[in-house]
């Protein structure tokens, strides 16, 4: 008989250790960085990660009025809505955004590059946007995240 086992064991994270990280977005491009911590929040930056486990860190942005878009998406991209009425369809540019919400950007950007999950709205809840320099998560020790 042959002594070489083909089976494999499963091996999951016993427990999982968090981390806080703090991230400047002023002058960042929006896809880029916000590819970078969508990959922090899923876990995918740790040898630990496990696709049906939330391992992911918590992100805080700051300065999330300052993120850049490339070429002439301020004016022409269109974040589209529906309130549910009839005709009930509103659009938004990003300049506008920035105006009346400028987290809405970045949570929206990162948001939709998460899976459409629960585990992927556990992931989402891990992220802090805040559009000054200023945050209140200064008691978790953050660590700088340079991109």
């Amino acid at each position: 008989m042959n002594t070489l086992s083909y089976k494999t064991k499963t091996v999951s994270p016993k427990e999982v250790v968090r981390k806080w990280y703090v991230v400047d977005a002023e002058n960042q491009t929006l896809g880029r960085i916000s590819s970078e911590i969508a990959k922090i929040l899923q876990g995918k930056n740790k040898p630990s990660y496990t696709p049906n486990i939330d391992t992911g860190d918590h992100v805080i942005i700051i300065n999330a009025e300052k993120v850049a878009l490339t070429g002439k998406k301020m004016t022409d991209k269109v974040y589209i809505r529906h309130t549910g009425y009839p005709g009930g369809q509103r659009f938004m540019t990003p300049k506008e955004a920035l105006v009346k919400k400028p987290e809405f950007i970045l949570e929206n950007a990162i948001s939709h590059m998460l899976p459409r999950t629960r585990l992927g709205r556990a992931m989402f809840k891990k992220l802090h946007v805040i559009a000054g320099s200023n945050h209140p998560y200064a008691a978790q020790k953050p660590e700088v995240l340079k991109f």
